[in-house]
């Protein structure tokens, strides 16, 4: 038996960049099991399976898998997998609109047709907590990337379906220049019940993004995510709490990826009531099918 499956870039309109996810476009049928073996074999930071919709007003239901652990929400799988059910026709837009349901709720998606290749597809960011780390935590922490992250804004724990922990460097440069230790923070994050740290720096006046982001994981298998849609989500509500909106704008685009060779490009951007919404393109760089 064989199902459909596609590989896909996201947060890029550029093949082999961007962040890589797997996606199984009929996942009916497959076991607990088989989901978990599908994902530890394709070894990507994330794998989705796409089922029916079970809740009123969802177009489709997905769940997500790490090569270790089932995920509630994750941000560039959301869109990889939105962007494979519309380029393989299963499902199309309602008024540029779709409606993800996966175990964290139901996720509004904004479709938008860019005029250059794909279209760019945002999430709409589920409601986030955030709750400050002690300062033994963030003493742990710098210890950890090996380098001092700013005190205000204070590092905090972001909830958004997964967990993160956000802290922002003293610049763009400072994020790109990390050498983290990814032992002690697996350890680190697995006290903490979080995915893992994003940190983000500012770029400075006239360049094209306002922020460069990195994503680490080591618990969850990934040392580090090339570009995370939830880690760039948590960043937003980060900035949007600390009142470094005007700073950044409404709408930014924030980069990741260039650490890792990926180059990823996000659009992040806030509306009048605060709403955070997380987009970008996606490319099919893989599309067949898999053996089950």
């Amino acid at each position: 038996m064989s199902v459909p499956f596609k590989q896909v870039d996201v947060f890029t309109s550029e093949p082999y960049r961007g962040n890589p996810v797997a996606v199984v476009l009929d996942g009916q049928g497959l076991s607990d099991e088989q989901m978990r073996r599908i994902a530890n074999w394709t070894n990507l930071s994330e794998t989705t399976f796409v089922l029916p919709a079970t809740q009123t007003g969802a177009d489709y239901r997905v769940r997500i898998f790490t090569p270790q652990a089932e995920l509630p929400f994750a941000g560039h799988p959301t869109l990889g997998t939105a962007h494979a059910l519309l380029e393989a026709g299963i499902i199309a837009a309602r008024n540029g609109k779709l409606v993800q349901e996966c175990e964290a709720g139901l996720i509004e998606l904004a479709v938008t047709d860019t005029g250059v290749g794909t279209p760019l597809i945002a999430f709409t960011l589920p409601d986030a907590s955030l709750t400050a780390l002690s300062a033994e935590q963030v003493d742990v922490m710098e210890s950890i990337l090996g380098s001092a992250v700013l005190h205000d804004p204070a590092p905090k724990l972001v909830n958004v379906g997964p967990v993160w922990t956000i802290a922002q460097m003293p610049s763009a440069q400072a994020v790109l220049t990390l050498r983290p230790d990814f032992a002690l923070m697996a350890d680190f994050d697995r006290g903490n019940k979080a995915a893992g740290i994003v940190v983000y720096g500012a770029y400075g006046e006239g360049a094209e993004a306002a922020i460069e982001v990195r994503a680490f994981a080591p618990s969850l298998g990934a040392n580090e995510d090339p570009v995370c849609g939830s880690g760039n989500g948590s960043v937003a509500a980060f900035i949007r709490e600390a009142g470094q909106v005007a700073q950044f704008g409404t709408k930014y685009l924030s980069t990741q990826g260039a650490a890792v060779g990926r180059s990823g490009r996000l659009s992040i951007s806030f509306d009048d009531s605060g709403v955070i919404r997380v987009g970008g393109q996606s490319v099919t760089c893989i599309d067949g099918s898999i053996a089950v």
